[in-house]
């Protein structure tokens, strides 16, 4: 290594800052310059591509982490007078014995850092000697290397199923199509096959490529965490750019799949991958329980600086009463107004445990023990996708207790997020597939155990049909569908999307006859709208194809359940399973050879074959039927799914083609010209495309009804008929009706380009594919200068059905005081149907829907609907009613509400309303409204979705919720909880959320109680000694008391502690509102402690003060009393304030009370000399022999506690709180509580039960109501018309006119 001068290292670290801060790079080869010194390397300012995630050195760990400890004031506060203690004017206890409760706390700190440090180090050592293939020019080879080897400017080569080391601009691939497959789902979740191709024009050989030819340069963006975008293109030496995008990068951490290799550039290395800079770690967040208790810690410090004032004055005044200086105290030269100056530090470093030290290091123990019960709650595991309930966040545990508003995503949250094809309509007809909704009730069936089939493979697609069972009526085809086996819809599945429900289809006879006609009539050779309008649906889509043969395995992304170790289990289990499938094979197989074929009644003809070009195949490829489909959305999916069940097979994808076999059995290969894929801004995708026989230019598109409707151009066809000539009005309507269904609704297109057309349009392509700056708009010009004039094809109705028990998960969330709010993209009747359906709204409801085009519309509409709202709340006949009122608005409206000048109105109109779907909806427009509720009415908010459109709603809420759907994992990545299904969210709220906050809250209660009454000993006792700072209890004890004798109690009763059963908490919904708005951790509550704590310290200090007055005893034997009335005392405050009993519960109580006799006894014992001048030797032996001692001990502590104990008595008999209430349900019989509940819940309307489907209709007109009490048998009527008893219910409807 050679030795270069301290100029030359400042000189290249500020051009190593300025090449790093470009916003744009320059990257070249480094093949050139291997082998010489770095300073010679052309990206030696780049990061290298090795990764450090430790946050410390093992050099300099304790000073770093002891300055990241000391970002918390209550530890510079500690540590603070534990240097002031070592004053000596002003010490109160012995210097090194203050240091021992804050050296203590920050040892325990500094352990978990480290040991999560370390694991953090292993993991970084793990990764960075991974194995990876670096191109070496004098090997003329890739060679081996490790991660952490590679550059910025190297060449790799990744095999397949290997992951990707480093950010890679794709040269190469294997594939002769230069397309190279990769799954993500280390990244984002997502298991599906995405396509990655090589940068065109760069690899120009057929020998493959060759590293050292390339001699271009890479000019590329400054590294950002953006997944989804990329900008770059490549300078040949002839200055020609070749454009390139996130479509060419192969991103770090992802997986190569179905690819026998890759060889990619290195753009951004290390720390400067997308991946890595992705990387954040765990949220953190300050729950609403921390800022409130941070304000209690101040009004603590308020009162901890009153208490050393009033001591600091009452020295001054003892010393100002005395003539002279009384023998058992040294002369002081000290004025007494500097004496008393003194004493106030004195004085807090005595009763400086007023602020508890150990209280933040026990929430964080107890919000550990609490995590722990909710991953490991078995109700929050889903078997089906074989995933657990996650805590991603680990400080807001308590927030899930106190939420007021859900906003919910609607697709793949509330729905299953798979999508079953159930209607079409083309060219203005409408094909209602009556025979498959025969089969999707079927399926829907309850069906016995051993029906299910375990093999989840889809059948053998169907190429054609057979003209069998066109005249066969409902009856016949529910008896054909009988013949086949049951097959679970939800079952598990190797590739996305592919569970039976979705992807099996039965053809409309109609449309079969409709294709027929136009393949009989020679349809390939000519345009047809129905034929194109199929071919639409196969070919406007990024599905990778892939064969059984080449299918991988793939681990689930979060398993839960461990696999077996034992093989005769896993035979066992194998031969049941066999045993399943040969019991069905003859049935299944019988089903099949019954249901529709082609190869009886197909129609082709020898003359078919003449004179096709090459584009055009006569026969489909062996093994054509193993093909799966691998797509990026559900929607595509079900699509391409739906045009297979009616011949129209999509056999292979590659960039530059896509293969289609018709139902003739034709294979058609479009030449793939430029793919317009879909953004949130269009709300559309097009594929453009070259026909093999016309070999005309053709656009197809899909997208949002209102995103074609208003580009359409001419109609079909000019022959057509008059019935024909509305196709659009046509369409729309059958679209109307789809979306009263609940389905979600896609609009097809296409159209003719001329060759001169596409030519002018692709010189501006190419151009915004090469530019760099503004690159995304420039490539969404050219895509909407593309997609005018459209010809209407039809449109498609796809159902996604909802996921299991979410009504009753609403409804559970209602009854609780949660407003759930839907904020979803579909279209408002669609979001209408699924409110029905979920229980949102109901047939009652008054319905207010706000679709306005203009702001003074969207003003005076507001204006108005507030104004009957407020004229119902003034009337007298509605005091103390609840109006039955929901709104849906949807997003054009919903950006003019969120202006400044209409925000306030929106949001008292809302806050109104019962229910509010928000429709049409941008991701940016469900945060906005997120944050607008949570920011104006100061609430607890809660959003979850399962989507990447959702991540800006997570972030934006106080809690965030992701669920682990089927659309990857970029909610769950940006959540604070995961969960697999909705119905989760129930038990996740109502009873784990409940029992957090209540445990959390309780205990703080409890610590702050617990120092004061402690603290207040010490000063009573200054009343009596001239506030000289002395204490009766030796320092050791006192250290003692704090950090083992009474710490462990209530960290056990912040874990473990159930004031209510889940059973109760689920059954009785309304017991949630307990801990929202103030909760039970109030500023009342609080203070309320504060004084019962100063009364037990009273009753503490004075009842012993008053037997030992006028007797012989030294300060320690006064002392031991009043310690161990106050561990009494503790323990049995506690102990009343503890709802459910357990052996831990008795284990610790008791283990704490041996502690403290066993610890002091040993103490007394072999201390003879440990704080002089005072001696506690053998004081507490001599105290237990005494039977004044036992008295003092007992009395003082029932006195002490009578008033907590009589306050509970009297409360509960005369006014008992709901979570009393439920308590008496607890202590019920299980049987007779059940039914209670049943029946209270069905009085509400909230039982369970099927939901219907609602259909849209006028709501009917809410009438007035009688209101109805519902008592149960053990309550008395003062207890039934209690305000405060939240079962009590009162059905009243408002009345409009």
């Amino acid at each position: 290594m050679t030795w270069r001068s301290p100029l030359a290292l400042v000189r290249d670290a500020l051009q190593g800052q300025r090449a790093r801060e470009k916003e744009l790079r320059s990257l070249t080869s480094n093949l050139p310059h291997e082998g010489q010194g770095r300073g010679t390397q052309p990206n030696r300012f780049f990061s290298s591509n090795a990764i450090k995630t430790t946050k410390y050195s093992l050099l300099f760990f304790i000073p770093m982490n002891l300055f990241e400890q000391f970002h918390r004031l209550a530890n510079i506060y500690f540590v603070g007078l534990a240097i002031l203690n070592f004053i000596p004017v002003v010490n109160a206890f012995q210097p090194e014995v203050a240091l021992i409760p804050i050296c203590v706390i920050l040892s325990l700190t500094a352990l978990k850092d480290a040991w999560e440090d370390f694991r953090r180090y292993q993991s970084d050592r793990r990764v960075n000697n991974m194995p990876c293939f670096i191109y070496s020019r004098k090997q003329k080879r890739f060679v081996e290397r490790r991660w952490k080897d590679v550059r910025v400017g190297d060449f790799v080569k990744v095999v397949c199923n290997e992951i990707v080391p480093a950010d890679l601009l794709l040269l190469y691939s294997s594939e002769p199509n230069g397309v190279c497959h990769i799954e993500t789902a280390n990244l984002d979740g997502e298991t599906n096959l995405k396509q990655r191709t090589v940068v065109s024009g760069v690899c120009t050989t057929d020998r493959g490529f060759e590293p050292e030819s390339f001699n271009s340069t890479v000019v590329c963006e400054k590294p950002n965490n953006n997944l989804n975008h990329f900008k770059c293109f490549v300078e040949k030496p002839n200055k020609e750019k070749l454009g390139a995008g996130i479509e060419s990068l192969l991103l770090r951490g992802c997986t190569v799949r179905n690819t026998g290799h890759a060889v990619g550039f290195v753009v951004y290395a290390g720390h400067e991958t997308k991946s890595m800079l992705n990387n954040g770690g765990s949220r953190s967040k300050r729950s609403k329980l921390e800022r409130k208790l941070n304000i209690d810690v101040f009004f603590c410090v308020i009162l901890l600086f009153t208490m050393c004032l009033v001591g600091s004055v009452g020295h001054y005044m003892w010393l100002e009463s005395r003539t002279g200086s009384p023998p058992y105290l040294l002369p002081d030269s000290r004025s007494n107004s500097l004496a008393s100056f003194h004493m106030f530090f004195t004085m807090i470093i005595l009763l400086q445990i007023l602020i508890p030290i150990s209280l933040y290091l026990s929430i964080e123990l107890v919000k550990i023990g609490q995590i722990f019960f909710i991953v490991n709650d078995i109700d929050l595991y889903d078997e089906e996708t074989d995933s657990c309930m996650q805590c991603r966040a680990l400080n807001i545990t308590e927030d899930l207790g106190q939420i007021d508003y859900v906003f919910s995503d609607k697709t793949g949250t509330l729905t299953e997020n798979k999508m079953v094809f159930r209607r079409c309509t083309i060219m203005g007809t409408e094909f209602p597939h009556k025979e498959n909704a025969i089969r999707l009730a079927v399926l829907d069936e309850p069906e016995s155990e051993e029906e299910i089939i375990f093999n989840q493979r889809p059948h053998s697609s169907q190429t054609a049909w057979s003209f069998e069972g066109e005249d066969a009526g409902p009856m016949d085809m529910h008896r054909r569908g009988q013949k086949k086996s049951k097959v679970v819809g939800t079952a598990r599945s190797d590739v996305a999307f592919s569970s039976p429900l979705e992807t099996e289809v039965v053809p409309d006879q109609n449309l079969v006859r409709q294709i027929s006609r136009a393949e009989s009539r020679g349809g390939s050779q000519r345009t047809d709208p129905y034929l194109d309008f199929f071919l639409a649906l196969t070919i406007c889509n990024t599905v990778v194809v892939s064969r059984a043969t080449a299918r991988r395995q793939r681990a689930g992304l979060s398993p839960c359940s461990s696999q077996t170790n034992n093989s005769f289990e896993a035979l066992s289990d194998l031969v049941k399973k066999a045993s399943l499938l040969i019991q069905r094979k003859s049935s299944r197989f019988r089903a099949q050879s019954q249901g529709p074929v082609i190869d009886s009644v197909r129609m082709e003809s020898p003359a078919d074959t003449n004179g096709l070009s090459p584009s055009v195949r006569p026969t489909a490829p062996a093994g054509s039927e193993n093909l799966y489909y691998e797509a990026e959305s559900p929607d595509e999916a079900a699509l391409v799914h739906a045009a297979r069940a009616y011949g129209f097979v999509l056999l292979a994808r590659t960039p530059k083609n896509v293969s289609v076999r018709l139902p003739s059995g034709q294979v058609l290969d479009f030449e793939v010209l430029d793919v317009l894929t879909f953004d949130s801004n269009r709300k559309r995708m097009s594929v453009l495309v070259r026909h093999p026989i016309t070999k005309e230019c053709v656009l197809y598109t899909k997208g949002a009804d209102f995103a074609i409707m208003e580009l359409l151009g001419t109609p079909y066809a000019e022959n057509l008929s008059k019935s024909h000539k509305n196709i659009a009005s046509d369409t729309q309507r059958h679209l109307d009706g789809y979306a009263k269904e609940g389905f979600r609704t896609l609009c097809i297109a296409k159209k003719v380009v001329s060759e001169d057309e596409y030519r002018r349009w692709l010189v501006s392509r190419k151009s915004a594919q090469a530019a760099i700056e503004q690159k995304e708009q420039l490539i969404m010009d050219t895509a909407v200068q593309m997609e005018t004039n459209l010809t209407l094809l039809g449109a498609t109705g796809i159902e996604d059905r909802l996921q299991e028990n979410v009504p009753d998960t609403t409804v559970a969330l209602r009854e609780a005081g949660i407003h759930v709010w839907v904020l979803t993209g579909d279209k408002l009747e669609t979001a209408v149907n699924i409110g029905y359906a979920c229980r949102l709204l109901e047939d009652e409801d008054l319905l207010i829907s706000m679709s306005c085009k203009n702001k003074v519309t969207c003003t005076s509409s507001l204006d108005c609907n507030l104004e009957e709202m407020r004229r119902y709340s003034e009337n007298p006949q509605n005091v103390g009613t609840i109006p039955n009122i929901s709104l849906v608005i949807d997003g054009h409206t919903l950006a003019m509400v969120l202006s400044p000048d209409l925000q306030d109105r929106f949001v008292d109109l809302a806050k109104r309303c019962r229910t509010v779907l928000c429709c049409r909806m941008t991701p940016l427009q469900k945060s906005a409204v997120v944050k607008l509720v949570r920011d104006k009415l100061k609430v607890m908010t809660l959003a979850v979705g399962d989507g990447a459109n959702d991540v800006n709603m997570i972030q934006a809420a106080d809690v965030g919720v992701g669920i682990s759907g089927q659309e990857g994992m970029q909610a769950v990545m940006a959540s604070d909880f995961a969960i697999s299904r909705f119905k989760h969210l129930k038990k996740l709220l109502l009873v784990h959320g409940h029992w957090c906050y209540t445990r959390l809250a309780n205990m703080i209660i409890y610590f702050f109680y617990k120092n004061v009454a402690y603290v207040n000993l010490l000063f009573w006792y200054q009343f009596f000694c001239g506030f000289t700072g002395t204490a009766m209890i030796d320092y050791w004890l006192m250290i003692f008391f704090n950090l083992f004798f009474t710490s462990t109690p209530p960290i056990m009763f912040g874990i473990f502690d159930k004031d209510v059963s889940a059973e109760v908490l689920l059954g009785v919904p309304e017991l949630y509102r307990t801990g929202q708005g103030k909760g039970e951790y109030n500023f009342l509550t609080f203070w309320i402690s504060i004084l019962d704590a100063f009364y037990q310290s009273l009753v503490g200090f004075f009842i012993p003060y008053w037997v030992y007055k006028d007797s012989d005893v030294d300060i320690f034997t006064f002392g031991t009393p009043l310690n161990t009335i106050s561990l009494f005392t503790m323990l049995l405050h506690l102990s009343i304030e503890i709802k459910s009993w357990t052996v831990v519960h008795w284990i610790i109580m008791l283990g704490s009370v041996g502690l403290y006799f066993g610890v002091t006894l040993a103490y007394s014992a072999i201390c003879v000399n440990c704080n002089p001048p005072s001696n506690a030797y053998w004081v507490l032996q001599s105290q237990m022999g005494d039977p004044m001692f036992y008295l003092v001990c007992t009395i003082s502590t029932l006195v002490a506690l009578l008033p907590r104990y009589t306050f509970h008595v009297l409360k509960n008999s005369i006014s008992p709180s709901p979570l009393l209430q439920g308590r008496e349900l607890d202590r019920m019989d299980p049987s007779t509580r059940d039914q209670w509940i049943r029946e209270w819940r069905g009085f509400r309307g909230g039982g369970g039960g099927q939901v219907k489907r609602y259909q849209l209709s006028p709501p009917p007109s809410p009438t007035q109501e009688t209101p109805v009490d519902f008592r149960p048998e053990f309550l008395n009527s003062a207890e039934a018309t209690s305000d405060d008893f939240s079962l009590n219910v009162t059905t009243q409807r408002p009345v409009y006119t």
